[in-house]
């Protein structure tokens, strides 16, 4: 997220944080495509991580973006931490450590997606590469310890790596070490949020073994191939996992709140400064019962930026966020949009995404979702395997995709963008699967190569 929400409008009742949530509800004819894609920078010479000061730093980085784009800086006690288009509505936002950020604009179609991430990534190579910076397209860093990692001069983030330690093993490494490629869509009533919120997350292992790509953690496989996909069952489980509750009678928006309410703050944001308020819940804030704010109470922007800090397998905010695959190379980030466009923003392939998960239980997904970050496509769900399924939920997206009917200067359909999907399928085995063989063969044991072969 590459801004803070700036609403002070202050909250009094249950019933507007229900309200905000369902004002994100838009006719099928307004629905939009929002990709946003984190990408691990290094530098050129050596393959070490980017600090943000200096003259080739992160920083530096920012700055020169700013002057290639005109966008506006996001600034924080004077240091530049992000860019915004106030024409478009896409944005460049810092992860913790450094991990670079595309928060796309809400586009129409696949295509003017995969022209977004062509065109940003042009640009910031143009920037990047006088610098001596590259990028890397996987979902964790391969080579380097935690230690090694620079910290970006965020207050958000300094508080978070306080508590991290604390609800988990893994919320350090999921700061620092991981990047993942995520896809934003909308919903035309409360029934189709709530029928794409359990169809995306019954089927979000799916998308992580399809982009499975982090195989490597500081220099040697690390026994998964998403490992990305591992840390999230262990970072803070008060705010992550599979939802089992919104498949039970009653799910909508005010469910939504309700867990909301519960799911432990972090900070609360007055002027320039970060309350830290980590541990106590949205809901005892709710009341005037938080200890670092007695007796006050919270503002819109309090609620979207507590939202903005959970972190299921699908989210919902005012629209839907996939949250399960790896960051991936270039060339396959515009199939996680294809693939989620073409099984939810089309009724037929929506309903056969729901025929094939509607009659598993919450422990057969939970199962699932909790085997596919090591076994992958050989994950199974009753009597099938994931590749099974992943197979045919692909095989949905692309029937999906051409009855939109959205085509390409070219004449193509959106259903040409899952074609990195059709090769996974056709060779049975994950990217993560492909990079241990090279490992294993030509890469004579070592991680190194990855950074020429899988930079952007």
């Amino acid at each position: 997220m590459a801004r803070d929400q700036i609403d002070m409008t202050p909250l009094t009742s249950r019933d507007e944080l229900v309200a905000w949530l369902a004002a994100g509800v838009k006719p099928k004819s307004e629905f939009r495509i929002g990709t946003e894609h984190e990408k691990t920078p290094f530098t050129l010479e050596g393959h070490h991580p980017v600090p943000y000061e200096g003259a080739r730093g992160i920083g530096a980085l920012l700055e020169g973006m700013k002057l290639l784009l005109g966008w506006e800086p996001i600034m924080e006690r004077g240091n530049i931490i992000g860019l915004y288009d106030v024409t478009g509505g896409g944005a460049i936002s810092l992860e913790p450590g450094g991990q670079f950020e595309l928060s796309g604009a809400p586009l129409e179609t696949v295509h003017q997606t995969q022209g977004e991430l062509m065109a940003h990534l042009a640009q910031v190579r143009e920037v990047a590469t006088p610098l001596g910076i590259g990028f890397l397209g996987l979902g964790m860093t391969p080579s380097w310890s935690r230690a090694q990692i620079p910290v970006m001069p965020k207050g958000r983030y300094k508080i978070m790596t306080n508590y991290m330690p604390k609800v988990g093993r893994y919320g350090i490494d999921m700061m620092y070490r991981t990047c993942t490629v995520q896809t934003n869509l909308d919903f035309c009533s409360e029934a189709d949020m709530v029928k794409k919120l359990r169809v995306s997350l019954a089927l979000q292992p799916v998308a992580t073994a399809l982009f499975a790509n982090s195989p490597f953690t500081e220099g040697k496989p690390n026994g998964f191939l998403s490992f990305r996909s591992e840390i999230w069952r262990d970072t803070d489980n008060a705010r992550a996992g599979m939802l089992p509750w919104a498949f039970e009678d009653g799910m909508g928006f005010e469910r939504w709140v309700d867990y909301a309410l519960d799911v432990p703050m972090y900070f609360v944001k007055r002027g320039d400064e970060y309350i830290d308020v980590s541990g106590s819940s949205f809901r005892a804030f709710f009341d005037g019962r938080n200890n670092r704010l007695p007796g006050e109470r919270p503002t819109l922007s309090d609620w979207a930026n507590h939202l903005s800090t959970i972190f299921p397998e699908v989210r919902l905010k005012r629209y839907l966020e996939m949250r399960g695959a790896d960051g991936v190379p270039w060339d396959r980030l515009p199939a996680l949009p294809a693939f989620w466009v073409g099984l939810l923003y089309d009724d037929v392939s929506l309903d056969a995404a729901w025929d094939i998960a509607k009659g598993w239980t919450a422990h057969e997904r939970q199962a699932l979702r909790d085997e596919v970050p090591r076994l992958g496509f050989k994950a199974r769900i009753r009597d099938r395997y994931l590749f099974e399924i992943a197979r045919e939920c692909v095989k949905i997206a692309h029937e999906g995709l051409r009855r939109r009917g959205h085509i390409d200067h070219l004449g193509r359909d959106e259903s040409r963008h899952l074609e990195p999907l059709d090769r996974t399928i056709d060779g049975g085995r994950a990217p993560a699967e492909e990079m241990l063989e090279k490992y294993s063969g030509a890469w004579s044991g070592s991680v190194e190569p990855a950074y020429g072969e899988y930079a952007f």
